[in-house]
């Protein structure tokens, strides 16, 4: 098995490429409880200098403590827990995930918004190893809030992705929209 690896805008990522698909949802980890969900994050945590794991539709991006080890020293024991995973053919989930739909239905301006995010704006960033999920809409403001996962959480570069580029954007299509902010 060969495992691609991909520099992302944020210097403290790396997206891991294992030829195969990984996830039909994006799944972001923070913490090592919260990969407990996950074998491979859980073994991924427990590498020293990981504090974050994102799985994309046909990657993994790998989140290193700014202050720890250089990816030089980090990559093969990463490349090593990725590869046992795919070559086990063990379930990369120890419970069902994707369970969190919202209920009740959007609203017009809503489900426009969703719909730009799905078709052009998701597909960008997981090219740099990440997701920008909806959070909200405060139709009274027009301002759109985001949550920013994998990569482009923390990333330097991301204020500006969403300023320049998700707003601009979201601005155009959508006139009801008058800003984008992030979530933590």
């Amino acid at each position: 098995m060969f495992i691609q690896t991909e520099t992302t805008p944020n210097p403290n990522v790396l997206k891991f490429l294992p030829g195969r698909a990984v996830s039909a949802e994006p799944q972001e980890y923070r913490t090592a409880d919260e990969a407990a969900a996950s074998p491979l994050a859980e073994s991924l945590f427990a590498l020293e200098g990981v504090t974050g794991v994102f799985y994309g539709s046909d990657y993994v991006s790998v989140t290193r403590d700014a202050g720890g080890p250089e990816w030089s020293r980090m990559k093969a024991p990463i490349l090593a827990a990725i590869m046992d995973q795919f070559v086990s053919d063990a379930p990369l989930f120890r419970n069902a995930v994707g369970a969190e739909e919202a209920s009740g239905e959007d609203s017009e301006v809503v489900a426009e918004i969703k719909q730009l995010l799905d078709s052009r704006v998701r597909p960008a960033v997981a090219q740099d190893g990440g997701d920008i999920l909806f959070d909200g809409f405060d139709e009274a403001t027009g301002v759109l809030t985001l949550r920013m996962r994998g990569a482009c959480a923390g990333c330097p570069s991301s204020s500006a992705t969403l300023k320049a580029g998700v707003e601009q954007m979201m601005k155009h299509y959508i006139p009801e929209v008058t800003s984008v902010e992030q979530v933590l």
